[in-house]
């Protein structure tokens, strides 16, 4: 008697799709990834995809929220719950927890495609394409503003404008870092094997973070003695030379 495969159900083949686009965007980015290879990927045809999801913009807005949805909703609840223990006693360090333990957890969780999540966040914080970069900024809306405002309330001292330019410059550089690749291979050297995994690797994001929201703002003199290197005759002939 000839074994059957067992048919797909709707709901497997619309996970495979979205866990094909997410492995294709991981790798590649959304403007790398084309119809055909999602199709390959999935096992299935265009059909199936256009059913499920009627574009590539709509997909791998799927793929985003799969992920991102949950992430935000932790990343809120435990701002919230720390809000609401610490009041004013509030720091930066807690709004950092709140918004890197969620993210930590959830790339040790043990659940399918766990081991490349924060390889994902890399990833979808950094792609270029306009598609993810507006759905990321207006259906997070309301997450990145309740973070902004914390940071503002615990960092009184930076301006509103420097407050932005210190987060968008730490969190893109780390995640550049994250999107580059063998985040396993990162893990391990954030931690060194030093004790708690997720402690240590939180610790370590944190400290990276903390460094750039809190390095003291350039005074007159900080200028003064960049000037004086920019114009010493060595340096003003190489970059004339560049």
């Amino acid at each position: 008697m000839t074994a059957t495969t067992p048919r797909l159900t709707p709901a497997d083949t619309k996970t495979r799709i979205l866990d094909a686009a997410e492995a294709l965007f991981v790798a590649g980015g959304f403007d790398a990834m084309s119809m055909r290879q999602i199709t390959t990927t999935a096992s299935v045809n265009l059909a199936a995809v256009n059913y499920h999801f009627g574009s590539k913009d709509a997909l791998i807005q799927a793929v985003l929220a799969r992920q991102l949805d949950p992430l935000n909703e932790a990343r809120l609840a435990v701002l919230g719950a720390l809000e609401a223990d610490l009041a004013e006693r509030m720091t930066c360090e807690h709004v950092l927890v709140a918004m890197f333990l969620p993210a930590v957890r959830m790339s040790r969780s043990g659940a399918p495609n766990a081991e490349r999540f924060l390889h994902f966040l890399g990833r979808a914080y950094t792609d270029p394409s306009p598609v993810v970069r507006e759905f990321i900024d207006t259906h997070y809306l309301e997450t990145l503003g309740r973070f902004f405002f914390a940071f503002q309330r615990t960092l009184p001292e930076l301006s509103r404008d420097d407050l932005g330019f210190r987060l968008n410059f730490a969190m893109g550089a780390l995640s550049g870092i994250l999107a580059g690749g063998n985040t396993q291979r990162l893990i391990r050297d954030f931690t060194q094997g030093q004790g708690d995994q997720e402690v240590t690797l939180l610790s370590r994001l944190i400290s990276l973070m903390v460094a750039a929201l809190k390095a003291p703002l350039p005074g007159p003199g900080d200028t003064t003695v960049l000037d004086a290197i920019v114009r010493m005759p060595a340096v003003a002939t190489l970059a004339q030379e560049a």
